[in-house]
């Protein structure tokens, strides 16, 4: 559960990618108009924690690389309908000063008219795959108008990024993400639409022990660490990280809406016994496997 008590944590930052690590792609990187930024700013000042990292667009691009960041995959989503095109427009036009380092997702508001032709669109701007937030935008994952969505990334190769995990949550979103999210219902994605790959952001939290299963299960199913390494959810369960299937699970930071540094959970993770293997799956391999970068 969200709470605007949830600690702001003053560590120090540093200046690299630590040296003994492979390299690192971050899957998981938002970016926003300035305007959107701030609104987002100031629902985490009242409802979650104090982002540490205030950055407008480029400049969370040119901080990332400039630190040791090989890649970056910059995610979005439209809080209401009808603002989808533009932001994917934004997102387009903000990565293609970047080609080859990074690479943006489309959204669309799951429900709204033309999502097929929204994300058509998105998908010709050179946009490779699509973000949604389930506790944002407050959707049923198995209702029929969340098919095209489905259908059209299926058939157009793009992967899907929903974060369909029941926490963080918090009383200030429109819908209780405990009603709406679940493994079974992700799980009904992924076997209805057995040629789409879908990412569950979060490590699937708080259902990370299923999410485990059933990337053993399933060949289209992904998890990133997102927030999941730093030891800061305090109800968090330790996080095995060496038990997981290491080629579906990817590196995200959740940069720059974060409340501690942006290398936190880097530094953390040679503590956690992963052989080089792994590392280098967890790290980047895995990204780019279901990324296809």
């Amino acid at each position: 559960m969200l709470s605007p008590m949830l600690p702001y944590i003053d560590d120090e930052e540093g200046i690299s990618v630590p040296a003994d690590l492979p390299e690192v792609i971050d899957a998981h990187v938002h970016v926003f108009p300035g305007e959107i930024f701030s609104s987002i700013w100031k629902w985490f000042d009242t409802y979650a924690w104090r982002i540490r990292y205030r950055l407008k667009t480029k400049v969370i691009f040119d901080f990332l690389l400039s630190h040791g960041i090989s890649h970056i995959f910059a995610l979005q989503y439209a809080h209401k309908p009808g603002m989808a095109r533009s932001l994917n427009r934004y997102v387009a036009s903000k990565c293609s000063g970047y080609k080859g380092r990074v690479t943006g997702l489309a959204t669309v508001f799951p429900g709204e008219e033309g999502s097929a032709e929204i994300l058509e669109e998105a998908f010709s701007l050179g946009l490779a795959g699509v973000k949604l937030h389930a506790h944002v935008q407050c959707f049923d994952m198995n209702a029929d108008y969340m098919n095209p969505v489905y259908e059209t990334c299926r058939s157009c190769g793009k992967p899907l990024v929903i974060h369909a995990g029941r926490e963080p949550k918090s009383p200030a979103y429109h819908c209780d993400p405990h009603k709406i999210c679940s493994v079974d219902r992700v799980e009904r994605v992924l076997k209805e639409f057995p040629g789409l790959k879908i990412c569950v952001p979060h490590l699937g939290f708080d259902e990370t022990s299923d999410y485990r299963g059933l990337i053993e299960k399933y060949e289209n199913l992904w998890l990133d660490t997102t927030m999941m390494l730093a030891g800061y959810f305090t109800h968090q369960c330790p996080v095995e990280l060496s038990s997981f299937r290491a080629d579906r699970v990817m590196y995200g930071s959740d940069f720059p809406n974060i409340p501690y540094s942006w290398d936190r959970e880097l530094r953390k993770i040679p503590e956690l016994g992963l052989s080089d293997e792994k590392l280098e799956w967890i790290l980047s391999k895995s990204a780019r496997m279901f990324f296809g970068l």
